[in-house]
């Protein structure tokens, strides 16, 4: 198991403050009259695309960098990413003036590649599986004596993103019942587990995977790091393996953790563009895949979908609206 300790509700506060210069927060948490008729249940959206990256990514990035040791900065970051966790570190370490570099897999979301470039990042795309990328982003490190970013182990970061729970569980709705999470590597998941016991809330936190690419749920009911095959189209939950620090959070506070398979997944990000007029990439409409596998179980009750990122390409978007 990890040595690295899990971040704490003073954690995610302190983060609170430090990324609140550079993001208009909170962000949303949407009511939907449209949603909640179709599950029978009373549902609101946390919209974490509302940032300047399109992903709530954003939120551990921008409180990792900022934490950094000035020697590390001057070293220059690399990390491994599908898309969203590279932009959150190129943003930041475009903002404190270090050096990026992000290995994506081959083939990887061209606009999200673009973003990162555009925000000064080097992208390299090589290896097949994001989890060739790990291993070559380390090796790249290793050899630069630059600082590796991981986009799940790193308790700053998973405490940067806790700040959207901390938003909703403390004030924007309390009293919430169920909160769905997208989950590829945990960090979002984990950090939802964190605040809720922190707060001693009673709300119940659900993680949700891709079918094509289960490791962290594996990993979840196994109890330890497992690799399984990533073949999911939804590229924010394609991981083949778990993380530790996500998983030692997740296996000590989830309540629930639930797989979809990707044709599921493709038909939510349809149905919240018809429903609600959100435009979301697959990662993100997996909590609303999630939901209308789960109807019974979430009738009459207050629910959030974590709705994590909205960086779907033109490409992607008219392959599932052809196919349906």
């Amino acid at each position: 198991m990890t040595t690295a300790a899990a971040p704490t509700l003073e954690d995610v506060r302190a983060a609170a403050v430090a990324i609140e210069p550079y993001l208009s927060l909170p962000t949303p948490l949407l009511q939907s009259p449209a949603l909640s008729e179709l599950l029978g249940a009373e549902v609101s959206l946390k919209l974490e695309f509302a940032t300047p990256i399109g992903a709530f990514k954003l939120r551990g990035g921008l409180n990792l960098v900022g934490q950094l040791s000035d020697a590390e900065r001057a070293a220059g970051l690399v990390s491994a990413s599908t898309g969203n966790h590279g932009q959150s570190v190129a943003y930041a370490a475009q903002l404190h003036g270090a050096r990026a570099v992000i290995f994506v897999p081959e083939g990887a979301n061209a606009d999200k590649i673009a973003a990162m470039e555009r925000l000064g990042a080097e992208v390299r795309s090589e290896g097949e599986r994001f989890d060739d990328c790990i291993r070559l982003a380390h090796s790249f490190a290793d050899a630069n004596g630059m600082r590796f970013v991981s986009s799940g182990d790193e308790p700053a970061l998973i405490a940067g993103v806790g700040t959207a729970a901390l938003e909703v569980l403390e004030w924007q709705q309390p009293e919430t019942d169920v909160v769905i999470v997208p989950v590829g590597g945990g960090s979002g998941v984990s950090s939802w587990c964190v605040v809720r016991d922190g707060l001693g809330s009673s709300s119940k936190i659900w993680g949700v995977q891709s079918a094509q690419a289960p490791a962290a749920y594996e990993s979840w009911r196994e109890g330890s790091v497992v690799t399984r095959p990533n073949l999911t189209m939804a590229e924010g939950l394609a991981t083949g393996a778990g993380f530790e620090l996500p998983l030692s959070i997740m296996r000590e506070s989830l309540d629930e953790f639930v797989l979809v398979d990707d044709d599921a997944i493709g038909d939510a990000v349809v149905t919240m563009l018809e429903h609600q007029h959100l435009l979301l990439e697959p990662a993100g409409a997996s909590t609303l895949a999630a939901a209308l596998g789960n109807r019974e179980r979430l009738a009459g009750r207050k629910v959030v979908l974590v709705c994590s990122g909205a960086n779907i390409t033109r490409a992607q978007l008219q392959a599932l609206l052809d196919s349906r």
